[in-house]
């Protein structure tokens, strides 16, 4: 069975996107974007909502062919076009490149995926992160805490229908007094 993890940079606040979808105030150091590209490379699958999949396929395709690419941002390209990507969407009716579209029900599709075989997945966009919590299909939060309080946007946490009670399995700081912390479900 293959694990699900929800890696989320989020304001102190509770936040991943402030108004408007801001993001301006989860900058990476270049450490911390060291660390997002090395769980690129060792994902199996990504799972992507339509907005974040937008966001990211507007730019990382192309990005190691920017005049001025840092060495980081090629290597993390070439990642993330390698990455296989499965994009759920009820509004979108293709996708391109590593990507797959489901446009049926995500938690089905999800509880799928882990069934099979193959590496760790990993879920990123707010609402579907928020739909595989409700369905209890997630396996590790990875919570990368910005010290900043924007005061409003996406919210991070979803409504849920019961506890859900997690270990404490890593923290690591990072400049700017970033901080990860990853939990573990207990199933």
């Amino acid at each position: 069975m293959r694990r699900l993890t929800v890696g989320m940079n989020l304001s102190l606040d509770g936040y991943t996107a402030a108004p408007g979808d801001d993001l301006g105030w989860g900058v990476p150091s270049d450490e911390l974007f060291q660390w997002w590209s090395d769980r690129v490379g060792a994902t199996g699958l990504a799972l992507y909502g339509r907005r974040l999949w937008e966001a990211m396929n507007s730019h990382w395709p192309t990005a190691d062919q920017q005049p001025g690419a840092t060495p980081a941002e090629i290597e993390y390209a070439r990642r993330w076009r390698d990455m296989p990507k499965v994009v759920f969407s009820s509004t979108t009716s293709t996708v391109d490149g590593n990507a797959r579209l489901v446009t049926g029900d995500a938690v089905t599709e999800i509880t799928r995926l882990k069934a099979g075989d193959g590496g760790p997945m990993d879920v990123g966009g707010a609402t579907l992160a928020a739909a595989a919590m409700r369905a209890g299909l997630v396996d590790e939060y990875a919570v990368v805490t910005h010290p900043v309080l924007i005061g409003g946007g996406t919210p991070f946490f979803t409504a849920l229908d019961a506890w859900v009670t997690l270990d404490l399995v890593e923290t690591r700081e990072f400049p700017g007094g970033v901080l990860l912390t990853r939990y573990a479900t207990r199933h």
